[in-house]
């Protein structure tokens, strides 16, 4: 058996908080097929459109497109509520604006759970995170606490995908329609990397984030790491 806790079950809806188009899709799309499978409402809110994400495009011409690309990507996973909040494209900061968008978004949705980025520095050893996901994730926990100072109606859970995972969803059934969706990311997968077909990318890199962990009995699974919520779930 996994180390790492089942993840909770009791919840309706959840709300994916990321910072560009396809963040969900190279973490944690496979958990949300299965979440949109047993009937559970996701949605997806993005800080920006990713506009400044496709080398040698315009902004004005990559955002839509990016945007177009993230709504056939989430539909494969079934998820129909995608929203774009038009923050700069690698230029996302930890701000009052920021933080009021998050905290309005949540109160609008009212989600269960809030499933973010991972905010550390480093994915692994010599793997650096980005600086527009460090901020985003600030934001979020910012935006939770002072929500919670406040009215205290917040989710009961947050969640981070990423590394030191305690909590796990096991995907083994998944896997190939999230392979399906981040390859539905068709241009900026092209222009990331030419040589390699989109869907040997989408394939190996949803390999790797589903990869079994040890104590898993082989079985695939997305770790989530809890941020905010019962300490002893």
């Amino acid at each position: 058996m996994s180390n790492l806790k089942p993840f909770p079950t009791d919840w309706r809806t959840a709300l994916v908080l990321v910072a560009h188009p396809d963040d969900p899709e190279y973490g944690m799309a496979a958990a949300v097929a299965r979440w949109t499978d047993e009937g559970r409402r996701v949605v997806y809110a993005l800080a920006s459109s990713g506009e400044r994400g496709i080398e040698g495009m315009p902004p004005a011409e990559c955002g839509p497109l990016r945007e177009a690309e993230q709504r056939a990507s989430a539909s494969i996973v079934g998820v129909d509520e995608v929203e774009f909040w038009g923050f700069p494209d690698s230029d996302i900061h930890n701000t009052p604006e920021l933080r009021a968008k998050i905290a309005e978004t949540v109160e609008r949705i009212a989600p269960q759970v809030i499933l973010s980025l991972y905010g550390g520095p480093e994915w692994a050893p010599g793997q650096p995170n980005q600086r527009d996901h460090m901020e985003f994730a600030a934001a979020v926990l910012d935006a939770y606490d002072a929500l919670a100072a406040g009215s205290g109606q917040v989710p009961a859970w947050l969640f981070e995908n990423g590394p030191a995972a305690t909590h796990s969803v096991d995907v083994d059934a998944q896997f190939e329609v999230a392979v399906r969706s981040l390859a539905a990311h068709d241009r900026y997968l092209s222009v990331l990397d030419p040589d390699t077909p989109v869907l040997d990318q989408a394939r190996a890199q949803i390999d790797r984030t589903t990869a079994p962990r040890d104590g898993a009995d082989g079985v695939r699974t997305v770790g989530f790491a809890l941020k905010r919520g019962p300490g002893n779930l």
